[in-house]
């Protein structure tokens, strides 16, 4: 007996796209599998621009998550932040998880195309500088390697004068009746965060007493949330250099694993880390 193959469209389901939107054509999935000019004969190279530009797809995402996230929370909506702010945990689980693959590419791999790249490094992607910006690492100095492009050069000056996500958070607490100190809400906004006692006894306050201040409490987990898998996204970039590279300067200049492990002692959120102690 011969069994006769399924014909989806018995189904129901569309078969004929001539003048109809079609999945590849609202996905612009010919532009995007278009997107890959690899240029050198190594077979990894396809591997290392693919794993790039997909994580520059979910900063995209990232970044469309956290200027609604802000939005809601100088609305007096947080609870509408949650969810999003939940989301971006899960988009850097994502970049998290692309270390994985790009892994699988050993010393003797990347030599083969290395070369190829130039000058070009992660170091200089303006999109995860958009999202430092936003969350509250800031450094002016940082505008200089997007000088040449005055168009994301504005994008991020424009970032470096709005209120970070901690900045929004600690406004929201005080408009909730806490006690955030007044030169906080003032800041001047382009400089990064510096840590505050003051802060760290608001926050206190608020796990000390979770149900009388239970928005800013969850708030509060939501931003630790964020930060956990955004310091484990930094932890597994710079083992992947490392694993990659060993201790050579990276290609956009920098130190390299040096440069990252740097990058690993900053805390964007540190008075939530802090009173943990004390508690």
């Amino acid at each position: 007996m011969t069994d006769t193959p399924e014909n989806p469209a018995n189904d129901g389901a569309q078969m004929a796209f001539d003048g109809r939107m079609s999945y590849g054509d609202y996905l612009k999935i010919d532009q995007i599998l278009t997107a890959q000019s690899p240029i050198s004969a190594a077979h990894d190279e396809l591997l290392f621009i693919i794993q790039h530009q997909t994580s520059e797809l979910w900063m995209r995402l990232a970044l469309h998550e956290m200027d609604a996230i802000r939005r809601k929370i100088a609305e007096d909506a947080p609870r509408e932040a949650f969810k999003m702010l939940a989301r971006v945990s899960r988009i850097f689980e994502q970049l998290n998880s692309a270390w994985d693959v790009l892994r699988t590419m050993t010393p003797a791999d990347y030599t083969t195309f290395r070369v190829a790249l130039g000058q070009s490094s992660g170091f200089q992607s303006w999109q995860y500088r958009l999202i430092e910006f936003a969350v509250g690492n800031r450094n002016a100095a940082m505008l200089a390697p997007h000088a040449h492009r005055a168009d994301i050069t504005a994008k991020l000056e424009a970032e470096l004068a709005r209120p970070t996500l901690y900045d929004e958070a600690l406004r929201l607490l005080a408009r909730q009746g806490l006690p955030v100190p007044g030169h906080v809400l003032t800041r001047d906004l382009r400089q990064p965060w510096a840590q505050d006692d003051a802060v760290q006894a608001v926050w206190e306050t608020v796990y000390r007493d979770p149900q009388a201040h239970w928005q800013a409490y969850e708030l509060a987990e939501k931003l630790v949330d964020f930060e956990d898998y955004f310091r484990r996204w930094r932890f597994n970039h710079v083992t992947t250099v490392e694993r990659v590279i060993g201790f050579k300067r990276g290609t956009g200049g920098t130190s390299g694993v040096a440069y990252l492990r740097r990058m690993l002692e900053v805390q964007l959120f540190p008075e939530l880390w802090a009173l943990r102690t004390g508690l």
